[in-house]
């Protein structure tokens, strides 16, 4: 029990410092978005409450919900949150029941991101750090409505090997194996965004070939970084 407790309170720990990471990155305004986490054992998912400032957040706000996607009051950890869960959380639920290595979910509407999303447009694999993530292009969806299975149908349908899709006409969702993991796709998603829509007002964009696609990728997963 103290085991589940202490790994609960981790959890938490580090589903808050998502969603407080995603004000501070700049990728939601007021309080948009949101990011979850996932206790696999027990099918709990953590994630950030409706309608709730990312500037007023507090840890023991978080929902909690199960696979369904249905209110659970109390948490592992012992905390009550008064609070109702995102309106998304039956799309994350839904993620994580159609993935199991899923940890962590983010959404987001990041301004750069997003407009490829408004035009239907997928970001091109045109700089190695698009391949390093995502490896290639950053797929968008079609638009889809939030109800039911939708939204998870959609980005399983067109998601590729990296932890991102554009949902047309609405914004972003990253997925990894952690809440932290997702964050840092969702951070990217904005970065590589925004830079790949300044080089489209320089000329003509030009997406790496495959083989040097996956070259990057191979060094990025299997060398990059302290293994």
């Amino acid at each position: 029990m103290n085991n589940a407790r202490s790994f609960f309170r981790d959890l938490r720990r580090e589903v808050w410092h998502a969603n407080v990471s995603l004000s501070q990155a700049g990728l939601v305004t007021m309080h948009s978005g949101n990011a979850s986490g996932i206790d696999r054992e027990r099918g709990l998912i953590l994630i950030k409450p409706s309608g709730v400032d990312y500037e007023t957040l507090k840890s023991d706000h978080l929902a909690l919900v199960d696979l369904d996607g249905k209110p659970v009051k109390r948490a592992p950890d012992g905390v009550v949150s008064r609070f109702k869960p995102s309106v998304d959380a039956l799309h994350h639920a839904l993620l994580y029941r159609g993935d199991n290595r899923l940890g962590g979910v983010v959404h987001t509407h990041s301004n750069h991101a997003t407009a490829f999303a408004a035009a239907g447009l997928a970001i091109p694999c045109v700089l190695t750090a698009i391949a390093d993530e995502f490896g290639g292009e950053i797929p968008c969806a079609p638009y889809v409505d939030n109800e039911g299975d939708h939204i998870a149908r959609a980005v399983f349908a067109h998601r590729g090997r990296g932890p991102a899709v554009l949902l047309g006409n609405h914004g972003v969702f990253a997925f990894d194996a952690t809440p932290a993991k997702a964050l840092k796709a969702a951070i990217m998603v904005e970065d590589v965004a925004r830079t790949v829509w300044l080089a489209r007002h320089l000329g003509e964009l030009k997406p790496l070939p495959p083989p040097e696609i996956e070259k990057w990728w191979g060094r990025y997963h299997r060398a990059y970084g302290q293994r």
